[in-house]
């Protein structure tokens, strides 16, 4: 079974592309996950109509997320504020396990 982190974001004009370089599979926050124990992969999605994005990281279980987030703080922190500058709002839409 999966464990996604499901995390909403408004992007600031004119910022999109570097927003997408940081959150998409291959950006810096993707980058930081793979070096832990557990990370699969991130999406990123973007809704046409109202330029909306959604990321979905999948870990193995919610212990390995857990772990990351405990051992990972200062360089999450650091990403957390280049993203900040990138993004008109942000939300945690939830942690959810994956039933098949």
């Amino acid at each position: 079974m999966n464990h996604l982190a499901i995390w909403e974001y408004e992007v600031r004009a004119g910022a999109e592309a570097a927003f997408e370089t940081l959150y998409g599979p291959e950006g810096g926050w993707a980058a930081l996950f793979r070096q832990y124990a557990g990370y699969l992969g991130t999406e990123l999605l973007k809704d046409p109509a109202t330029g909306r994005y959604l990321t979905i990281d999948r870990w193995l279980t919610a212990s390995d997320y857990d772990a990351f987030l405990a051992v990972a703080a200062s360089s999450y922190a650091e990403l957390d504020a280049q993203g900040d500058a990138l993004t008109a709002s942000e939300r945690r839409i939830g942690r959810y396990d994956a039933t098949c």
